[in-house]
């Protein structure tokens, strides 16, 4: 899902969740008999492992937390005949029983051939009773060539009393269709042959169906190929026929392609969540409607510590909320957030593993009288409550879970600077303003799945310490008309012409480069109506052109823009500084551990060239450098030219697409680069490298002005004097 400024998809432990009934680390407000929480039951993915029942809770429908540290709750191998299950969907029955059915698929060694469903039962939604269900060798007349058997859900049905099970089947070279049948008496097998649901009126697959009921109208929402493949809505006054698409337009909110539609209403409100999995952009998208009709996505109100696939999301009383939370709750995974607003809270770590805490607060906070405030889902509690003193070492916390040992965590708070900026930003962009006095970082906004950020953002600062967001500078669906997406790497130069003071603000957008432009550093920059490069350098045919910057050389005045991915292309920028002087343009002679993000500097009569290694997505992504004679000379490049890398040690990845600030007037120098967001950023698989943070370390030179290897810190950089 599309995240904006935070990333609330698998972070959900930094956040409180205050409306939803926390008011300190005490049990909140859950109500034993009624309906209070909600449970969402999900696999995980495709790999090894990945397809297994997996539990998530939450108390208002939108933030959820995983139970059981988020592995399986039940064995794959133990209830399938396939070792794998997929799309678990969760009914409440009206005998006090609830059921659940899955696909019986295991793809790493069957790919999407699968011929079985597995239906279990539970009284307690713990213990579960599991049976399954061949298709082609229960009904080999029917059914016998049927060669994939997708996604069951179930309905109670009150004319006849009896559970519907639907679900999509696949025959030979035909579209995939929604059948349905009646389960048996104990909920073991089906009591005759599946019927046909839904007829598709093009004859196209339809897969994925969910069905609620509002105003005496059954209401089947599924993946439809009919007209643009997305969610479709179908409905009928009959539960077992007549279902009739509504309209062959998507009621999803998307236009990447989804599946595993699932719907549920909010408890004790008129509102509707119909989500779905956007699985080619590994997200999962929330959006609500009162009329099941028009639907609007609110992905910016929900959280998940968790990265679910194909789901469902029933609602739960208090009583049962605390037995899973009971049972499923673990030691090393608490269900508790510190929310103190001195913290940088996505940088809170609660180490499940080694029972630590670690509390990077603000500059300035007084850790002599620090309360970190924990507050705990139902089911959790903390001592002590209150002010604590963190400077003599670290304060010893208990946290209970109802029905479980208590257990010890090991709290530490310190003054991390690092990151400097506050959420998710990457590729930043650091100059200072000879107008104002101030420095500026100009990042790429991340934290979008993808890098589908939209707009771009400036922040300020007298010290390279404390930094003021100044909003947004250019965003890219408002002030560009060439394109709106993937605004990316950017980079800016103060120019002094004609006595007045201009900013030219190069940018990547939708892989091409155009420039904008500003009286001031903080805006409004007006775009120049068309990008600046769009096309690729003679003999390139490969990489993208993204990642500019620009450089004034201080011996010869001129200015020259850099760019490129897979390959350094650079040529000088005409006195516009809107245009491109070509017949100056070359490619530079990199070697392999080139990827993209050149920074250029002079220092004592050397140009130094920096460059990102591997991929933004990898751990591994890092800054090399090299050296030339002039701003568009041939590179030479040391064995021995790592910039800054990885800290394994500090849980410190991903340090890639720098800049650099020289101090005005001393030979100081600082990079300021990006890291995976510490320390979940590692756990998130390459999904990290969309969720990065800007910091700030020390640049120093060697003797020989060779660049010395900078270390990344967690503390970051003194106040700078002016």
């Amino acid at each position: 899902m599309k995240i904006k400024n935070i990333t609330k998809y698998f972070l959900a432990a930094t956040v409180l969740f205050l409306s939803a009934g926390f008011s300190s680390c005490n049990t909140g407000n859950i109500q034993d008999n009624e309906l209070s929480a909600y449970l969402f039951s999900y696999f995980t993915g495709n790999g090894p492992g990945e397809e297994a029942v997996h539990f998530a809770v939450s108390l208002d429908g939108f933030n959820y937390r995983a139970l059981n540290n988020n592995e399986p709750v039940l064995d794959s191998k133990e209830i399938s005949t396939t070792g794998g299950v997929r799309d678990p969907h969760i009914l409440r029955g009206p005998d006090g029983w609830f059921y659940m059915v899955l696909t019986d698929l295991y793809v790493p060694e069957m790919g999407w051939r699968n011929y079985a469903m597995v239906l279990l039962k539970s009284q307690d939604l713990i213990h579960w009773e599991s049976s399954r269900i061949n298709i082609p060798e229960t009904f080999p007349e029917e059914f016998g060539d049927v060669w994939r058997v997708w996604a069951p859900q179930t309905f109670y049905d009150e004319n006849t009393g009896k559970y519907m099970i639907y679900f999509s089947m696949k025959q030979g070279d035909d579209p995939d269709i929604i059948y349905y049948a009646f389960a048996n008496n104990d909920f073991t097998g089906l009591e005759a042959a599946p019927k046909q649901l839904f007829y598709s009126p093009t004859n196209n697959a339809a897969i994925d169906g969910d069905i609620i009921l509002k105003d005496e109208i059954y209401h089947l929402f599924m993946k439809s190929e009919d007209g643009e493949a997305g969610i479709k809505l179908a409905v009928s006054e009959q539960l077992t026929e007549g279902f009739e698409l509504v309209s062959d337009q998507r009621v999803d909110c998307e236009t990447r392609p989804v599946e595993g539609s699932g719907i549920f209403k909010r408890i004790g409100t008129g509102e509707y969540i119909l989500m779905y999995d956007v699985y080619t952009s590994g997200r999962y998208q929330f959006t609500k409607s009162t009329d099941l009709r028009n639907f609007l996505v609110i992905d910016e109100e929900i959280s998940m510590n968790f990265h679910p696939r194909h789901g469902s999301v029933i609602p739960i009383t208090g009583k049962e909320y605390k037995r899973l939370v009971s049972h499923w709750g673990r030691s090393d995974d608490l269900l508790v957030e510190a929310t103190a607003p001195e913290l940088k809270k996505i940088n809170v770590h609660i180490n499940g593993r080694d029972k630590t805490i670690r509390l990077p607060v603000k500059r300035g906070t007084d850790l002599s009288n620090f309360d970190p405030q924990f507050h705990c889902w139902p089911g959790f509690s903390a001592i002590p409550e209150g002010p604590q003193d963190f400077t003599g070492g670290p304060v010893s916390y208990t946290f209970s879970i109802e029905g479980q040992a208590d257990v010890a965590y090991q709290a530490t708070a310190s003054a991390d600077l690092n990151p400097v900026l506050e959420g998710y930003y990457a590729d930043p962009e650091i100059i200072w303003a000879e107008k104002t006095g101030k420095y500026y970082i100009y990042p790429t906004s991340d934290g979008f799945m993808n890098w589908s950020g939209t707009y771009f953002k400036v922040f300020s600062s007298e010290n390279l310490v404390d930094w003021t967001d100044e909003g947004v500078i250019l965003d890219l669906k408002k002030d560009v008309s060439w394109t709106d997406r993937n605004a990316w790497a950017p980079c800016i130069i103060e120019k002094k012409i004609d006595g007045d003071y201009k900013y030219f603000y190069y940018f990547t957008a939708a892989q091409k480069i155009g420039v904008a432009v500003a009286d001031n550093p903080t805006g409004p920059f007006a775009d120049s109506g068309q990008p600046l490069i769009d096309f690729k350098p003679e003999g390139v045919t490969g990489g993208q052109e993204i990642d500019a910057d620009v450089f004034t050389d201080p011996v010869s005045g001129k200015t020259y823009l850099y760019w490129g991915n897979g390959y350094m292309a650079g040529a000088e920028l005409n006195d516009d500084m809107v245009s491109l002087n070509k017949n100056t343009l070359k490619t530079f002679n990199i070697d392999r551990t080139y990827r993209e993000g050149t920074h250029v500097i002079y220092r004592n009569g050397t140009y130094y060239f920096m460059w990102s290694e591997d991929d933004t997505r990898s751990p591994n992504y890092k800054v090399r450098w090299a050296t030339a004679k002039s701003p568009l000379g041939d590179l030479t490049i040391p064995e021995d030219n790592i910039v800054i890398r990885r800290d394994t040690d500090q849980e410190i990845f991903a340090t890639g697409h720098n800049s650099t600030i020289q101090v005005p007037g001393k030979d100081e120098w600082y990079l300021v680069y990006h890291r995976f967001t510490r320390p979940r950023g590692i756990e998130m698989g390459p999904a990290g490298g969309f969720h990065r943070e800007v910091c700030i370390d020390k640049l120093e030179f060697d003797e020989d002005d060779r660049i010395t290897e900078v270390k990344p810190t967690l503390k970051g950089i003194e106040p700078v004097g002016k």
